[in-house]
């Protein structure tokens, strides 16, 4: 019996999307606020500029880059790229994450010093923000990790310009190593999501070219909101949608 195409519920592309408020708290080094440097192993992300200004700095081995970021600008970068937003007043932007939102389930390390690098815990215990604290405590730790973060940010991306790829490619390796645990739970959600939506699209282009359109008569439409608002990301203050 030949089945119809099946057709993929979740967003498309199966990405994962919140909204961000970057922090508006002075940065180390004189910025009026930004977020806190960090990478993604597995992961490209895009922003969607939707209000106020700012810029994107990026360190990857081959250098330093900064992107103005305002409304109306789309930028995005592939996984392994430092990344820091930082502040120029009032910005705000649609984050669209590959693989179902896969930093959600941890691919995402900061730019801690290399000894908190050392082993998970020691990393989890630097970087946690208590969520059961009261706002302002959590407020507080989300400052201190970014400003520890973005000291960190800036020698590598000192080292890197002056030439010495050395400090650059041991955080690198290290954070490969963080992760290496939860690899097998990023490939299960990465089957289910990302590589079920390209295998229902093959498979409707090949239903098309065979001229059947049964998998027309699964159309559906869904909508959802925030789970979670105002919570205290990486980069600023975040409206999550899990599961999209």
């Amino acid at each position: 019996m030949v089945t119809a195409a099946p057709v993929h519920a979740g967003f498309p592309g199966a990405v994962g999307v919140s909204r961000l408020r970057v922090y508006d708290w002075p940065t180390v080094d004189g910025m009026p606020g930004g977020g806190t440097p960090h990478v993604h192993l597995a992961c490209g992300e895009g922003y969607v500029v939707t209000a106020g200004r700012g810029a994107v700095q990026t360190l990857t081995t081959d250098g330093y880059r900064e992107t103005p970021l305002e409304a109306g600008v789309v930028a995005w970068f592939t996984p392994g790229t430092l990344h820091r937003l930082v502040q120029h007043g009032g910005l705000e932007i649609t984050v669209v994450m590959q693989n179902g939102g896969l930093p959600e389930a941890g691919d995402a390390v900061i730019t801690l010093p290399q000894a908190q690098l050392a082993d998970p815990l020691t990393y989890a215990r630097a970087a946690r923000i208590p969520s059961d604290a009261p706002r302002a405590a959590q407020a507080d730790a989300a400052r201190a990790r970014r400003d520890l973060a973005t000291r960190r940010f800036l020698e590598l991306r000192a080292a890197t310009v002056g030439g010495d790829p050395e400090p650059l490619a041991a955080f690198q390796e290290a954070a490969a190593a963080l992760v290496r645990p939860h690899v097998g739970a990023w490939t299960a959600r990465w089957q289910r999501g990302a590589h079920a939506a390209a295998t229902a699209t093959r498979a409707q282009l090949d239903a098309l070219r065979d001229g059947d359109a049964r998998h027309l008569a699964g159309a559906r439409v869904s909508a959802t909101g925030p789970a979670a608002r105002g919570r205290f990301g990486m980069c600023g203050r975040l409206d999550v949608y899990p599961g999209i």
